[in-house]
């Protein structure tokens, strides 16, 4: 298993896991009848944020699925990617992908699981808050978008 923590810059209230060569457009995997909170294309996952500032996003790669602990977050999705290039990465929308941290893993198929806590903690102001994102990866069949815990 292997465990990252980020401090992500969540301008417009998101943030990004993906192959290094992602092609997925962005700018149309939002709209009205989406889910807030999570966006899926082929080879990105768009993660959805309670606060457009600097998130704490945990990233695991895991060997096989986890065991699931959906007590332990306000809300947890499961979803799947490609990673072709064997290179994933971890990004702001505003970041630049180029200067990315490179993380290099099996290529392949990937099944995610994708878990928001602490929403309930934001300040009046929604600048300050406890919110966290924890993101797994484990090879296996890319699955559409499921919600396991929280708003549909």
């Amino acid at each position: 298993m292997s465990v990252r923590r980020f401090e992500i810059f969540a301008d417009y209230f998101q943030f990004y896991v993906c192959d290094e060569t992602y092609v997925t457009d962005t700018a149309a995997l939002w709209g009205p009848a989406s889910d807030p909170m999570l966006a899926v294309g082929p080879d990105l996952i768009a993660v959805g944020t309670a606060r457009n500032m600097l998130v704490p996003v945990e990233l695991e790669i895991l060997p096989a699925e986890p065991t699931p602990d959906p007590d332990a977050w306000d809300q947890v999705r499961d979803c799947g990617l490609n990673l072709s290039s064997g290179t994933l990465i971890v990004f702001g929308c505003t970041d630049d992908p180029a200067e990315a941290e490179r993380i290099a893993v099996p290529a392949g198929d990937y099944a995610a699981r994708v878990s928001h806590g602490g929403l309930d903690t934001l300040s009046e102001d929604g600048l300050d808050g406890d919110d966290r994102y924890r993101i797994q990866l484990w090879p296996g069949a890319v699955r559409p978008m499921t919600v396991v815990k929280g708003p549909a």
